[in-house]
């Protein structure tokens, strides 16, 4: 087991560990949390020995093999297979073994090499490395490609599979969802689950944590506390916990209210769609973690768009591709975007997804077809390229001063407070103030880059957001910062990202882009995450076999009604709704703060149920 007793940790003046204690079992596979900056990953420096402890005792069995995924940019003409294969540091031993023995013509020695070659898996090695690689999105053309041949988020996917090709007693993975669209995350996660080891995970994705790890050790004010249980396990306890607080809930209070009553007022008007019902489930989450979102330090939220054209975007007869290739790559597009849609747009690497968003944001023009925009159609336009576009060497304040005056030439502000010093406070509502103001953006982490974009789209109050993995360097809290302020903007969101938890919190609706086409998703995430699956296993099959089209996902057929059982389901959720609301108000108003438990608790309860019966209506109603 890993043990750290006491241990203080530094890394130069800061204090990651003061007098910490935690242990960690074989074969557990734990979720390391905590905000952006707390010394998550200089805690991983001390697990593969990089970084010692400055105070108490750290201990980890000698015999543990560890494995985590490089964080350098690989630089090499090797054939994709071979990097790969060359992770799995036991087998190239052996392979210098056998080379050395040869030359040394000593056959008791080669026979033994030979032995620890076969032992070691040399007879399947090119087959493991080669299923890694495909299954983290390569394609079969790309196996023998050169490293340097392909871009940076797919060369840090080799690095992904070279961990993970390298047998080990410790798995150390930090961010690693970061490169990975979301048919490579589901598989991913199926490969963790039979991961045998231990396992410690850094990421921001609640989903992954919640499929993947069964333990979470929070890092907070240099003090690591272990939860005995996945992330949502740890959120619960965590809320439940800072509710009996009585001074924070006290400071909270108004804003746990106001959260509140902006999500019950949602659940009132929602649809009974699936893919609406999954956002209200969400939602309910949101609303029982009101104390974990309300002591949140960063929060942001749109202004209320000037225009709300309707529709906002329409395509027709559509073909779509790059100017510089003859391709088509989405043929037969039809869509209308309205006012105050919010979609989900799903699709594996490589079907088309960055075609029809750079479609969208104009980036790209249609090949052909008649692509007609609302009246006073505000984009804005996250992509991850823009992060890369900002200017290394000038601060927040100078790239919000170019963009003002970018605006203005091309006459496109509305109103906006445009002196140096509205500028300046608005950057400090998104943490750039003091020091942070004026720092050049190459010193900046990725996150702090994130937030930057981000604060640069609101300020030019857009009426739809197009959001192109928009959380790859935002931490959890951020995250939710962001959740909330999607779910409360009044323009039309249009969203890709790996993170079903924003997803599934955001979107009403899904479309899907594959095959060359996009279809309309008739379905939620749950039923998406099946088709990927579904589709991984028909790709599998022999080619005579007979299987669905990969753009019709495998959806339940209506089946025969019972009126009288959905009555009396309707029923119930009614009257559970009014006891909800009743209760939430008494907890709201509450100063009777040792009675908070029980009230917590009765929440809880009634959400339960709630949940099921929800499921119990979908289920009659499919």
């Amino acid at each position: 087991m890993i043990t750290l007793n006491q241990v203080t940790l530094h890394r130069g003046t800061k204090t990651i560990l003061n007098q910490a204690t935690i242990t960690i079992n074989p074969g557990e596979k734990v979720g390391l949390v905590g905000r952006n900056g707390t010394g998550k990953s200089t805690l991983f420096a001390l697990l593969d020995g990089s970084l010692h402890e400055d105070g108490g005792t750290y201990q980890i069995p000698t015999h543990w093999r560890r494995a985590q995924v490089a964080q350098n940019m690989p630089e090499t003409e090797m054939g994709a297979t071979q990097f790969v294969i060359e992770g799995d540091t036991p087998l190239m031993a052996a392979r210098k073994e056998v080379a050395e023995a040869e030359l040394s013509g000593d056959g008791e020695r080669m026979g033994l090499a030979y032995g620890a070659l076969y032992e070691a898996g040399e007879s399947d090695a090119k087959a493991r490395a080669q299923t890694l690689i495909l299954g983290l999105g390569f394609k079969l053309s790309d196996l023998d490609n050169p490293v340097n041949s392909f871009s940076g988020g797919w060369r840090m996917r080799l690095q992904l599979a070279r961990a993970l090709m390298c047998p080990s007693d410790l798995l150390l993975l930090d961010e690693p969802t970061n490169h990975l669209d979301l048919d490579a995350l589901v598989w991913l996660e199926s490969w963790l689950t039979r991961y045998t080891g231990t396992m410690l995970v850094i990421s921001h994705d609640r989903d992954f944590l919640e499929a993947v790890t069964k333990v979470t050790i929070h890092l907070e004010h240099s003090k690591l506390t272990r939860y005995g249980g996945s992330y949502g396990f740890f959120e619960k306890q965590r809320a439940e916990r800072m509710l009996l607080e009585q001074n924070a809930y006290e400071k909270q209070q108004e804003k746990v209210a106001h959260l509140q009553k902006f999500i019950a007022r949602f659940k009132a008007k929602a649809s009974k769609a699936k893919q609406a019902q999954s956002r209200v489930k969400a939602l309910a989450r949101m609303e029982m973690m009101a104390p974990l979102l309300a002591d949140a330090e960063f929060v942001f939220e749109f202004d209320e768009p000037k225009h709300l054209p309707n529709p906002m975007l329409t395509l027709s007869n559509g073909e779509l591709g790059y100017p510089q290739s003859s391709t088509i790559i989405l043929d037969k597009v039809e869509f209308s975007v309205l006012a105050g849609q919010r979609i989900g747009i799903l699709g594996a690497n490589g079907q088309g997804k960055s075609t029809l968003v750079k479609t969208i944001a104009k980036a790209i023009a249609p090949r052909s077809g008649d692509l007609q925009e609302g009246r006073g159609l505000r984009i804005g336009y996250f992509a991850q390229q823009e992060m890369d576009l900002l200017d290394a060497n000038a601060n927040p304040l100078e790239h919000f001063i170019r963009m003002v005056k970018e605006l203005k030439a091309n006459g496109n502000l509305e109103g906006q407070n445009t002196r140096e010093q509205d500028l300046r406070n608005y950057l400090g509502q998104f943490h750039f103030g003091g020091d942070r103001l004026m720092q050049a953006v190459g010193t900046m982490s990725g996150g702090e880059k994130a937030r930057l974009v981000l604060s640069m789209i609101v300020w030019q109050r857009p009426n739809l957001l197009l959001l192109d993995e928009p959380t790859n360097h935002l931490d959890l809290v951020t995250r939710e910062a962001l959740s909330l302020a999607l779910n409360k903007f009044e323009g039309t969101v249009m969203l890709v990202s790996h993170d079903r938890a924003l997803l599934r919190e955001v979107c009403d609706e899904f479309w899907l882009v594959s095959a060359g086409r996009l279809t309309a998703f008739d379905g939620d995430l749950e039923d998406y995450q099946q088709f990927l699956l579904d589709e991984i296993r028909r790709l599998k099959q022999p080619k005579n076999t007979s299987v669905q089209s990969p753009i019709e996902p495998v959806i339940k057929k209506p089946s025969n009604k019972s009126a009288q059982q959905l009555s009396k389901i309707d029923l119930r959720i009614a009257q559970l709704q009014s006891e909800r609301q009743q209760l939430t108000a008494t907890i709201s108003s509450t100063q009777a703060f040792d009675k908070l438990a029980e009230l917590s608790a009765q929440l809880t309860q009634i959400e339960n149920e709630l949940s099921v019966l929800e499921d119990e209506w979908l289920l009659l109603n499919t």
